[in-house]
């Protein structure tokens, strides 16, 4: 096996200019557009990835989002032994948003599907951060780039696929009655977020519920016979699991000490600020699961879409993410590592590489 030492989906280091197999700037003054694709690996297949579409304070924070969460894709797709490699995209916002379905906005990203086909399937999109289904159908339809996730949205899946890997992490904390009673803390609750909280509180959960749209957290909170809090406050809010589903890096060297709960899974990307705080959770007693394995429920939907697969088989699958946090989470224990270091040895394996941290 070769070796390559490359640096994770949470490192500084992802934004070195050669960090990324490719990393593309796109640019149209008829349109408006400023993009930046990267494709992160493609040793499993081609680089699969959503595409953002929100402001960025330069060029270089915004090429390093892209390669950084190219990065995390590519550690989704072999955690998730899916036949793709890591991509990502991002279209700068200047200003405000083109409503959806308008002429303006069909027209951006028409051009940016026009774009991306010329990486000749190297890079195939998706819905991310700001973007919708009828993006990619323009991406498709007039831009004539393949995409994914251009019919059906991912969201349900992610969040079903959460809901297994925090069932997994509970039973593998308190036994078989899993989340049974536990309280259970949602940051973010849009379209995958909510999910979870219904997922969990269905499991039997106390629910606490935490968005910036106060009134969205609070008709969840009464649907759910639950409360809603201070989304700034819900990572030290007293609870079992702290389900992180909105913004990145909630997690650092100076707040792990104020986190109570004893397991960390949620859908938001890059929960770490850096790698080494998977190990002061781990001496903190905190079992963190690696949000690149639990949040890979809407890949699996998306590539059981592409292959044909039927729901049941798309739901099986989607429930496969608990087995494998249980394997990685007994593998941890096992070895006395993070279940990051687990996670990332089970993707050294798949890519024929070494991944550290």
């Amino acid at each position: 096996m070769t070796t390559v030492t490359t640096p994770t989906p949470t490192s500084d280091g992802i934004a070195e200019p050669w960090a990324s197999e490719q990393t593309i700037t796109c640019r149209d003054e008829r349109t408006g557009l400023r993009a930046i694709i990267a494709i992160d690996d493609t040793t499993l297949g081609p680089g699969f990835g959503g595409v953002r579409y929100r402001a960025y304070p330069s060029t270089t924070a915004a090429a390093r989002e892209a390669q950084r969460l190219a990065a995390a894709m590519t550690l989704k797709h072999a955690l998730a032994e899916l036949p793709y490699g890591g991509g990502k995209s991002v279209v700068m916002l200047d200003g405000e948003a083109p409503a959806p379905g308008s002429p303006q906005r069909r027209a951006l990203f028409a051009r940016f599907g026009e774009m991306i086909a010329r990486t000749a399937g190297t890079y195939i999109p998706g819905v991310d951060m700001g973007t919708l289904l009828e993006d990619m159908q323009a991406i498709r339809d007039e831009g004539g780039a393949r995409a994914f996730c251009d019919e059906v949205s991912p969201s349900p899946f992610t969040a079903r696929g959460v809901h297994a890997a925090m069932r997994a992490a509970a039973v593998h904390h308190h036994g078989e009655g899993g989340l049974a009673g536990a309280q259970v803390v949602v940051q973010g609750v849009g379209s995958v977020g909510a999910e979870v909280a219904r997922l969990a509180h269905a499991d039997g959960a106390r629910v606490t519920v935490a968005d910036v749209d106060t009134a969205r957290a609070e008709a969840l909170a009464d649907e759910l016979g639950g409360a809603a809090i201070d989304p700034e406050q819900a990572p030290f809010h007293p609870a079992d699991v702290f389900s992180p589903c909105a913004v990145a890096r909630v997690v650092t060297r100076d707040n792990v000490a104020r986190i109570p709960a004893r397991i960390i899974a949620g859908a938001a990307n890059d929960t770490l600020d850096e790698p080494g705080c998977a190990q002061a959770l781990r001496e903190a007693g905190v079992t963190f699961v690696p949000d690149f394995v639990a949040n890979a429920g809407g890949v699996v939907q998306v590539h059981g879409g592409v292959s044909g697969w039927s729901e049941g088989e798309t739901l099986a699958a989607v429930d496969r993410i608990g087995e494998r946090v249980g394997e990685l989470l007994a593998t941890a224990q096992t070895q006395e590592i993070t279940p990051l270091a687990a996670a990332l040895q089970r993707a050294s394996a798949a890519l024929g590489r070494q991944v550290v941290a």
